[in-house]
């Protein structure tokens, strides 16, 4: 595979993602965060984006949730590169019905080489980062160079 570049905004188009076991959680670590999270785009699954506005008093573009397909709309955001970020606090000791979405959604970033925390602290380290308020440079797959040598 062959990569091209990609630059992410200053203002970041981030996705916040929570299992219901950890919806307190992020709640409680985006009060933490506000301030910095006013200065990015916010997305986030049905419910999870519906107490995150309520929580931070900030408009958040919500989704359906994920078991319903809240996932793998992320997840085609991802790859139509109109998120930066994704922070999903997401409960590894509980198996949810949609764990193969779960698992494509953080395929899809892993994929796409977006900048991706699972957890406060990898969030808070992302968060902490120069590249969170600047605009950076990464590396994706280049997508239409594959294409062309797939089909004659």
């Amino acid at each position: 595979m062959n990569y091209c570049k990609r630059t992410l905004p200053k203002r970041k188009r981030m996705a916040l993602v929570a299992h219901d076991n950890m919806k307190a959680d992020l709640m409680a670590w985006a009060k933490e965060k506000k301030t910095q999270l006013e200065q990015h785009e916010l997305y986030a699954t049905g419910t999870t984006g519906t107490l995150l506005s309520t929580c931070i008093e900030q408009p958040v573009h919500c989704l359906y949730s994920g078991p319903m397909g809240g996932d793998q709309q992320l997840g085609a955001l991802i790859t139509e590169g109109k998120i930066d970020v994704l922070i999903f606090f997401w409960d590894p000791l509980d198996s949810v019905p949609h764990d193969p979405d779960v698992k494509a959604l953080l395929r899809l970033a892993a994929v796409w080489n977006i900048p991706s925390a699972t957890n406060k602290a990898s969030a808070n380290f992302l968060m902490e980062s120069a590249s969170m308020n600047q605009t950076v440079e990464i590396e994706i797959p280049d997508y239409q160079s594959y294409m062309e040598k797939r089909v004659p």
